[in-house]
């Protein structure tokens, strides 16, 4: 499993101490070395980057919105698809209202340090299935709970 986005590795660390291989990759090498304390696998990179074990991913998560990475989900899902084995599997957590927009934002470190900006993308279950639908991905599944929304995602044959 592929966590795309992993920040500090919760669901690496948990998934592995399940018995699963898991591997996160995050731009923040904090995120990467807290991941690495907790006890699971990461990579301080990003999902444009060469990945090991290309193309042999069974499952990728983008988990807290993380369809967000780069700014432009239509280039996420597409590189995705070319880190993904055959009849992978993509589960993605969307924003729980209707949004598709494209921002630049800054991280807020809660000490009145902003970091640097960039693009990011916000998209509800309406936009994530059609940039799916327009990039090869069939949505299998569809479920919320809470206010969390998420959509399991394969590629269309």
């Amino acid at each position: 499993m592929l966590d795309i986005g992993c920040g500090p590795g919760r669901l690496v660390t948990a998934l592995r101490g399940l018995g699963h291989s898991s591997l996160g990759i995050d731009v923040s090498q904090e995120a990467v070395a807290r991941t690495v304390r907790r006890g699971g696998r990461a990579l301080c990179r990003s999902v444009f980057d060469p990945l090991p074990d290309e193309g042999c991913w069974q499952t990728a998560l983008l988990i807290d919105g993380n369809v967000g990475i780069g700014g432009d989900p239509r280039a996420l899902l597409e590189r995705i698809a070319q880190v993904m084995a055959a009849g992978g599997l993509v589960l993605v957590e969307t924003a729980s209202r209707d949004v598709d927009e494209r921002l630049l934002v800054r991280v807020d470190d809660g000490q009145r340090s902003f970091g640097a900006a960039f693009p990011w993308a916000r998209l509800g279950v309406p936009a994530l299935l059609r940039v799916a639908r327009e990039t090869g991905w069939a949505a299998t599944e569809q479920w919320s709970t809470r206010h969390r929304c998420f959509v399991a995602l394969r590629r269309a044959a």
